[in-house]
């Protein structure tokens, strides 16, 4: 049901716009300690590894370490704007991409090309939206490159990844707030824009690759199973493996961008090792390279991957099971 179907034409923009942020708002909610995990592994300069001295070694070694340091309470730190985040950008990324496959289809253009097709659109989803409205309905027009989506929830990325980082011994924030409050008046509102640009790079690829694998995941799926119905287990499936291969692709990016989020935060960070410095997203790239080689911009990969495959699976399965139950409300 993710793109265009003449079965979901009852349903309207406001429709695609809620199934969005309602599946934004029960992935994260399900998947945020898997988060904690991978922003804590991308943050650490020292070797992931059992041999090295190091404060996470490994996936089992670091929910250990959270747990009996922090409590459970710690595996959902920065919960709050990490949900803003993925509602705000749910609703604009499924919203968008809706109306664009939608105007797609109307093109008549060959099967062959729908590949390309749903990784354009999901592309232009998540980095170009321009919304004007008249006296009777809301026209979704694609007139300019922009960011809305991104620029609009990248501050509560930022406070996400400080509250996360911080350490309960050194905890400098007492939440979203104070988090907020507190850069603004040391650092300046800037910051909570510091880490846009690999943002920026990544996120038409990331989108476009997960939207374009879904939907030949989902095709190959109802393929074996000889079915022109997207099944639950279909979506969870497809989704899963769409997840796995978008996040892959930009991982080095992710990484950098937490690395960059986190400059001038030294003192909430004094027990988790040594910190890392960079002055800009090439300074961080070649920086990362030198102190840890080619194997530092895929730190924290594993949980990421981990988190990949069950976030974009419950995401979409979730909006798809979400859009059935609308069209249910419709009949």
């Amino acid at each position: 049901m993710v793109g265009y179907d003449k079965k979901t034409e009852k349903l309207n923009q406001f429709d695609f716009a809620f199934a969005g942020g309602a599946s934004g708002f029960i992935t994260r909610a399900v998947c945020q300690p898997l988060d904690v995990l991978k922003i804590r592994f991308q943050l650490q300069v020292e070797p992931i590894s059992h041999q090295a001295i190091s404060k996470y070694r490994s996936i089992f070694q670091a929910c250990s370490v959270i747990l009996r340091e922090e409590g459970v309470k710690a595996f959902w730190k920065g919960h709050v704007p990490a949900q803003w985040l993925s509602v705000t950008y749910g609703i604009a990324q499924f919203w968008t991409f809706e109306v664009l496959s939608k105007q797609m289809h109307k093109l008549n253009l060959s099967t062959n090309v729908s590949p390309i097709v749903n990784f354009s659109c999901g592309s232009i989803a998540a980095a170009s939206t321009q919304i004007e409205s008249d006296d009777s309905e809301t026209d979704i027009r694609f007139l300019e490159t922009g960011c809305t989506a991104t620029l609009v929830s990248f501050p509560f990325d930022v406070v996400r990844t400080r509250l996360v980082a911080q350490s309960e011994q050194q905890k400098i924030y007492k939440g979203i707030l104070h988090a907020s409050q507190d850069i603004c008046k040391k650092e300046g509102p800037i910051v909570l824009f510091r880490g846009l640009w690999p943002t920026v790079v990544q996120i038409g690829p990331h989108a476009g690759a997960q939207f374009m694998c879904y939907k030949i995941f989902d095709d190959l799926y109802k393929m074996l199973e000889k079915s022109r119905e997207t099944t639950l287990l279909g979506s969870l499936v497809a989704g899963s493996l769409a997840g796995l291969c978008a996040k892959t692709f930009i991982y080095p990016f992710d990484l950098a961008k937490k690395r960059m989020q986190i400059q001038g935060f030294e003192e909430g960070r004094k027990t988790f090792g040594q910190h890392f410095q960079c002055k800009g997203l090439n300074d961080c790239l070649v920086q990362i390279y030198r102190m840890e080689g080619i194997p530092g911009f895929f730190k924290g990969l594993a949980p990421s991957l981990i988190k990949a495959v069950f976030t974009t699976a419950l995401h979409f399965s979730s909006y798809e099971m979400i859009c059935k139950l609308l069209l249910y409300t419709k009949q």
